[in-house]
């Protein structure tokens, strides 16, 4: 009986161990984005797209939308944002020269 009960004891605690030895235990603080990403001045992107990216100052001319209603997506009330590719601008609503890179449309808008 002892030797039955060491044998499901071991079985059991070998079975827990890899759910417990997952990296970040399910505690991530980027949410989807990869370990290196995560800590990037701009979470989530590769080094080489960040060149790709409206910088502050830059006006946004082409290949955008507005958001509508930015409260909808927990942005604040009086700004005015555009969706440009992937991502969330703050900007001027008469030039819509850039104020703010707001972050991934991922992150913001689902």
């Amino acid at each position: 009986m002892s030797r039955i009960l060491s044998v499901t004891l071991t079985i059991v605690a070998l079975s827990l161990s890899p759910a417990t030895a997952m990296a970040g235990n399910g505690k991530s603080k980027a949410g989807h984005c990869p370990p290196g990403l995560a800590k990037k001045a701009v979470p989530c992107v590769p080094p080489g797209q960040v060149k790709n990216l409206y910088k502050k100052g830059d006006y946004i001319t082409r290949d955008y939308r507005w958001i509508n209603d930015p409260y909808r997506y927990g942005l604040n009330r009086g700004g005015s944002y555009i969706r440009a590719g992937d991502y969330v601008y703050r900007v001027d609503p008469e030039t819509q020269k850039v104020l703010n890179l707001i972050g991934a449309v991922a992150d913001i808008l689902y």
